[in-house]
């Protein structure tokens, strides 16, 4: 445990050194230093009032944004345009696609109406036809034969519709 902690001081220790080192320490470098020339005092202009930088982006002070032209705007006009025409064409291939499917979607219900709405039709049917067979047996049969009758007749006929 002990050499754990002095391997990670050590390294520590060189850490801190060489970060000091790059960051240049003192003043006591070896570059020459050049001292100003001697120049005589140009009259001193009087110096034009800048609003504070609290002040920037305001009406009185706008931020200007200003783009130097390129030797390269051909190039990115040209890979923009290929840009735009292929996100266009995946654009209209989304498209289709979604309108396939909607299509295809709205033909299956409509399938499914048309089934439901014959089932429905068939229904109506042979309740027409049970009760009118109901009726008309009732009318002219009588007695035990004519239950009989009725209720086979009855069951064959919803059998045979449904």
């Amino acid at each position: 445990m002990n050499f754990r902690k002095l391997s990670l001081f050590v390294v520590l220790m060189l850490m801190l050194a060489l970060a000091v080192a790059a960051c240049g320490g003192g003043g006591t470098g070896t570059a020459a230093t050049v001292e100003p020339a001697a120049e005589e005092p140009a009259a001193e202009e009087p110096a034009a009032e800048e609003p504070a930088a609290t002040d920037l982006g305001t009406a009185d002070n706008p931020i200007i944004m200003s783009f130097v032209p390129s030797g390269d705007t051909q190039d990115i006009i040209a890979s923009a345009k290929a840009d735009a025409e292929r996100i266009a064409s995946e654009a209209k291939a989304k498209m289709e696609d979604f309108v396939a499917r909607r299509t295809k979607t709205a033909e299956g219900k409509i399938a499914q109406a048309e089934t439901q709405a014959i089932a429905d039709v068939r229904a109506a049917a042979a309740e027409a036809a049970v009760t009118a067979a109901t009726s008309i047996m009732a009318q002219s049969v009588k007695g035990q034969v004519a239950d009989e009758l009725i209720s086979k007749g009855i069951k064959d006929v919803r059998d045979k519709l449904n």
